[in-house]
């Protein structure tokens, strides 16, 4: 029986070519001279890290992240930024929060939208992800279709195309 999966992934490769990115732009831009601003990436908590000298510089370094991060086709729907917090020698921090997977009481929402469809199609919640199974391919697109249309506030991959 056919089948597909949605999922919400995060690739880390390129979210780390975007900081990069971020990181040399920093370095060569006249108004960062001799502030103190970093950006740092830790894939295995999945969190990102901004120090800077002041507000305006935080700004300008969340901005540039999701101006490179669209560069690099990372969604920045994935970025969740935190408060700021000053730290002990005056400047600001921010820590940035990668959100991967969909959530459960997302994913039954989707469910529901996708019965509310009346296609003859089944979806299940599976960890963090949906699995949607049908007999017609048809059905399947026209459910892609469908959660394509949708803002759920995250960037959705159809992957495991099986038929």
């Amino acid at each position: 029986m056919p089948s597909f999966d949605v999922v919400n992934k995060v690739d880390l490769q390129e979210l780390d070519n975007a900081v990069n990115n971020v990181k040399k732009e920093v370095e060569t831009r006249y108004d960062f001279r001799g502030t103190t601003t970093e950006i740092s990436l830790d894939k295995g908590n999945k969190r990102l890290s901004i120090l800077a000298a002041d507000e305006l510089k935080m700004k300008a370094v969340a901005e540039m992240l999701k101006t490179h991060c669209l560069r690099r086709k990372v969604d920045p729907q994935v970025l969740e930024f935190k408060d700021s917090e000053p730290t002990s020698k005056g400047a600001l921090k921010r820590e940035v929060v990668l959100k991967e997977g969909i959530e459960k009481d997302l994913a039954k929402k989707m469910v529901k939208e996708i019965k509310a469809s009346k296609l003859k199609v089944q979806a299940q919640i599976q960890d963090d992800q949906l699995r949607v199974t049908g007999k017609k391919l048809d059905d399947l697109q026209a459910v892609i279709a469908m959660l394509k249309e949708a803002d759920y506030g995250i960037p959705l991959q159809f992957v495991n195309m099986k038929s």
